[in-house]
């Protein structure tokens, strides 16, 4: 290794508190040293920021299902807050919120006349959504 030769100036500051009437020195480098300080670390910066998409990677391969399950839970809570501001926003236009629950106790009605008073229509209700189910989630029985 090479050695570095001092080359720092002494500047005399003030008294030296432990022994009376005495001055103490203080370094003041000089911008040869400053600049071999800066450039040091530049360097560790540079060699930080070089081995960062690495770092990333690893930690992303390794956490990868906590990561996409909190990115998931973080979507869904931003999509739940954007969709209740529309709602809202709906809901202070005039006549619009009384003519949608108008809607809704009106369907309400039609669900209940249609599929709920009598049994037979609810085991049509039943098969129906049983067939649906299956044609999302696929049939259990065949696959075994």
């Amino acid at each position: 290794m090479q050695q570095e030769k001092d080359t720092t100036k002494e500047v005399e500051v003030g008294v030296n508190p432990t022994e009376p009437g005495s001055l103490t020195t203080v370094s003041n480098p000089e911008p040869e040293e400053t600049s071999d300080q800066f450039q040091g670390i530049k360097n560790q910066i540079l060699e930080i920021l070089s081995e960062l998409p690495a770092i990333i990677s690893g930690f992303f391969a390794q956490y990868q299902k906590p990561i996409v399950t909190l990115g998931l839970i973080l979507g869904l809570i931003v999509t739940l807050k954007v969709m209740l501001a529309v709602i809202e926003s709906l809901n202070d236009i005039p006549l619009l919120a009384p003519t949608f629950e108008l809607i809704g106790i009106i369907y309400s009605g039609w669900f209940i006349y249609r599929y709920l008073l009598r049994a037979s229509n609810r085991q049509e209700l039943s098969v129906e959504l049983q067939a649906w189910k299956e044609q999302l989630l696929g049939d259990k029985s065949s696959s075994k």
